[in-house]
């Protein structure tokens, strides 16, 4: 019996993809239109993670708002915002392309698994080049539950009919870890992304570049 893993489960932002400026200059344009006090771009760094709502929350939470504005209000607003600029100075991390297509090559499917709307998703893999490269996306607003449930994941690789058990999640954030343990599934820590280090403390192993992911998903990809 093997325990070859056939599909590498992928989150997004700060996994794949270093969203970071887009997201905190939306993050500031919302913030302005509230009159609400500015973050800075690595305060909004710690809010990424649990979606587009979340991050409106503890945007408005941070800038002084006490729970006056309507946050689905908010959200709407942020999105609007947001999309429409979501690839300007959004990258792929270095060798993210290369490492997806020496994935596919060894015949395991790329998917991505991320509390950001799909929509947004979608938009970013296509202007940055690696759409051809990912099976499947599960966004934030593909399924009733997001990560950490672990039926996020399990949907997710369910949509290209794979066995979720067989695939291993890369994530930069304890919402990762966590779903990935309650498939039960292995799990990479990205490093490189936006969780503090402290995140990584239930992954199977940790990844210290996006280079090192084909080694680290073949070592684990053994007979039992």
């Amino acid at each position: 019996m093997s325990t070859e893993i056939k599909t590498a489960v992928f989150d997004l932002d700060g996994t794949l993809v270093d969203s970071l400026p887009d997201l905190a200059g939306s993050g500031m344009e919302l913030m302005k239109s509230y009159d609400l006090h500015l973050p800075s771009e690595e305060a909004v760094r710690a809010m990424i993670g649990d979606g587009a709502r979340a991050l409106v929350d503890r945007l408005l939470t941070y800038g002084g708002d006490e729970n006056r504005i309507d946050r689905d209000e908010a959200t709407r607003r942020f999105l609007d915002i947001y999309e429409p600029r979501a690839t300007q100075k959004t990258q792929l991390f270095p060798d993210t392309e290369k490492t997806l297509a020496t994935l596919q090559e060894r015949g395991i499917c790329c998917v991505i698994c991320t509390n950001k709307p799909v929509k947004a998703a979608q938009a970013i893999i296509e202007q940055l080049g690696i759409a051809s490269l990912i099976n499947a996306i599960g966004g934030g607003d593909s399924f009733p539950m997001r990560k950490p449930d672990p039926d996020h994941i399990r949907k997710t690789v369910r949509m290209i009919n794979a066995e979720p058990t067989r695939a291993i999640m890369i994530g930069d954030h304890q919402n990762d870890i966590r779903a990935a343990m309650g498939v039960p599934m292995p799990s990479l820590f990205a490093s490189w992304g936006y969780g503090d280090r402290s995140m990584s403390a239930h992954a199977t192993a940790i990844a210290g570049c996006v280079a090192e992911l084909p080694r680290l998903i073949y070592d684990l990809s053994r007979p039992n």
